[in-house]
């Protein structure tokens, strides 16, 4: 285990290992979703949505098409909930904890966007039909108050290379989802559980 010289605890001491902001990272920050921050919500298909509850953080995924994250105004966005695993877990934190935070990713493009603000939980039905798909409703729609919104540099994904179809690797490659339940509960039968998986996700996607 380190010991505490080797343990940072105090802003000052932070700042000194990084250095100076970097005066674009500070420029890049708005306080609305700017004309030039507009396609980069538009163009993503996927977002990660985190949130605090009473029993600590959570990051959960959200996609559908690009563009279902909808620009009301330049300060207020619309995220429908479609079907899941009913945990809400991000839900019942934003019932605790209002404040949100968004990393929008667009598949190909190195750079994402990052939206802070506060959400609230609505079941307005006129606001569930402007989501609907396939005649089914979000159960609810976020409706989140933008408070900061900046681009991230492409040296994350760069690294990573998320989008380089050489670093995929195949699906059989890790775990099934199957296999995980069993291995945690002996109640479900791996088998049983992957072989109906394809048919239950195309039949309540939406």
């Amino acid at each position: 285990m380190a010991d505490d010289s080797s343990t940072i605890t105090d802003l000052s001491a932070l700042e000194a290992c990084y250095g100076p902001v970097a005066k674009p990272s500070l420029t890049k920050v708005t306080d609305h979703i700017h004309a030039a921050y507009r396609p980069f919500i538009a163009a993503s298909p996927f977002v990660a949505l985190a949130t605090c509850g009473p029993d600590g953080l959570d990051v959960s995924p959200r996609g559908d098409p690009a563009g279902f994250v909808h620009i009301e105004d330049e300060r207020t966005l619309w995220l429908p909930d479609r079907r899941g695993n009913n945990r809400i877990d991000s839900l019942r934190n934003i019932l605790h904890d209002n404040r949100v935070a968004l990393l929008f990713l667009i598949p190909g493009i190195g750079e994402t966007l990052r939206v802070n603000g506060t959400a609230v939980i609505s079941i307005d039905p006129a606001l569930l039909n402007r989501f609907a798909v396939n005649n089914q409703l979000p159960k609810t729609v976020l409706t989140i108050t933008v408070e900061s919104v900046f681009f991230q540099c492409s040296r994350a994904i760069i690294r990573s290379r998320l989008w380089d179809p050489a670093a995929h690797i195949t699906r059989e490659a890790l775990p099934s989802t199957g296999s995980i339940l069993h291995s945690i509960s002996q109640d479900i039968d791996a088998n049983a559980y992957d072989a109906a998986l394809p048919g239950r996700l195309k039949e309540t996607l939406y």
